[in-house]
Order: C-alpha cells, then structure tokens, then sequence
C-alpha cells in the first residue's frame, strides 16, 4: 500500500538505463521495485520499450551465432540446477522476513532470499537481500524505528533506497511510501525517520557508503554497506 502521492522518482537515464538492460543487478531490482509502485514510472517504461521496439525495426538483421539456442537453453538449465534445492525439483525462496501491515513484500524481488531481522542497532534492524544467479549484488532491507536515524555518511558509489513503508527526512526532503532516492559522493546526509511509524526501504549499493564516525564504519563493514 503507498497511501501518500510520490514525489521522487527515478531520472529518466535511470529508466532508459532499465529499459535497455544497462543496470547492474542490484540496482535494477531497486528501480523496479519502484516502478511496480509507481504508475508514472510504469507509463515512462512502457513509452521507453515502445520507442525502443521502433528503433529496432529500423535496424539492419543480424545474424545470431549458430550456437546461440543452444547456450541460451544451457543457461536455463543451470539456473534451474542452481535453484533446485536437492535436485529433486525447484526450490523453495524462503519466506521474507516479516513486514508490518500495510507493507507488501515487491514482486521485483519475488525470486531473491532475504535474512531474518537482524540487529544493528537500538531501534535498527537490516535484512541481507539474495539475489539468484548474482551473489555480487549489494541489496538489503533497513527497518529502522520511529525517531531513529541512521549516521551521517556519503557514498563510495552509487546507493539506490526505495520507500516501503513509513518516512524518513534526510536533510535534503521528506521521502514517503513509494518515494526513491539515488545518492552518490555528491550526497552528504542523515536519514532521520519520521515520528508516528517505523520505516522499511530496500536499497542498493555499488560501491560503499562512507560513515562518518569510526563505530558507524565499523558496523558497515559488517553489514556490507
């Protein structure tokens, strides 16, 4: 449910980049996560794929390789392997950990593994995000309670967090349910969230973030942000 008109979106380069399949993998289950709750995103991607199919149509044919059915159905192959539990057939995503009522678990990640709730801090729990077929992908959930606020930090990279539930202030505007932010080294700020309700994001980093005090980096260090 996003009970409040979003406000922040993903720059239209973010969404061509999604639309073209430039996005590493983390980020792109972020931003798709985002469109699934945002119906202007999702009428900017279908314009996207639209215009795309057209410039397709005007492209010389090229040939594909001759092995290349066959690689694609050795590809489905071990991604099925790879998802079968025992090998006795597909295996089973664990359930997601536990979200509050009125916050809904995003098909974009139907597919990924997520942790239990894991402690970080006094009114800060996280959640380690799996993506199948891509280890390497940086994505996790933050539930961070009401009042709390996360340390001040930049970023090493790129680091994408769409809104599940609740709201937090980062100094910079007020982010509500469905709202999507990028930061980047340009990015100085301090998540706050917002009295009256806890708030869930899942996000995305490449590269790292970069905490301010000696502690905060300490603890990022072991969460992997």
């Amino acid at each position: 449910m996003v009970p409040h008109s979003i406000r922040h979106h993903p720059a239209d380069d973010l969404l061509l980049s999604l639309v073209a399949g430039k996005l590493p993998v983390g980020l792109r289950l972020v931003v798709e996560t985002h469109v699934e709750l945002c119906s202007a995103c999702r009428e900017k991607v279908a314009m996207l794929r639209a215009v795309g199919g057209v410039v397709l149509e005007d492209e010389p044919v090229a040939a594909l390789r001759e092995d290349a059915l066959a690689q694609a159905l050795a590809r489905i192959d071990r991604l099925a392997e790879a998802r079968a539990g025992d090998g006795t057939g597909p295996a089973k995503v664990p359930a997601p950990p536990p979200l509050p009522a009125g916050a809904t678990w995003p098909r974009a990640l139907a597919d990924c593994s997520a942790t239990r709730w894991r402690w970080i801090g006094p009114g800060m729990r996280w959640s380690r995000v799996t993506v199948p077929d891509a280890p390497e992908a940086n994505v996790f959930l933050l539930r961070i309670g009401a009042g709390k606020y996360l340390p001040q930090h930049t970023h090493r990279g790129t680091e994408l967090t769409q809104v599940l539930y609740g709201r937090f202030h980062d100094g910079r505007a007020l982010f509500g349910p469905g709202d999507f932010d990028l930061a980047d080294g340009e990015v100085h700020h301090q998540p706050v969230v917002q009295d009256g309700s806890e708030c869930i994001c899942v996000a995305a980093v490449e590269g790292r973030l970069n905490f301010d005090g000696l502690i905060a980096r300490w603890f990022g260090s072991l969460v992997g942000m």
